[in-house]
């Protein structure tokens, strides 16, 4: 195998990959919804203040599958131990 290689434990490796995919979709629905209010005709005022609330959104809907990669990464790291 080469050095950059990844094995992961049979049970790993779908929650890697469905973790990986939720936000990949969290954060294209993010950023569709920023650019939507970025080129709306609303005031800027408004704009940033929708916008800091979509962040927000957006911050709140990832924490979860962050927390579960991270918790995987924990896992990978002690099996290489």
């Amino acid at each position: 195998m080469g050095e950059h290689s990844r094995v992961y434990p049979p049970d790993l490796q779908p929650l890697l990959q469905s973790n990986l995919a939720a936000l990949t979709d969290i954060d294209f629905v993010h950023e569709s919804e920023v650019t939507i209010v970025r080129d709306s005709d609303a005031d800027e005022w408004l704009k940033q203040s929708v916008i800091r609330r979509l962040g927000e959104r957006h911050r709140e809907r990832r924490a979860p599958y962050v927390r579960q990669l991270e918790a995987v990464e924990e896992r990978i790291r002690a099996l290489a131990a």
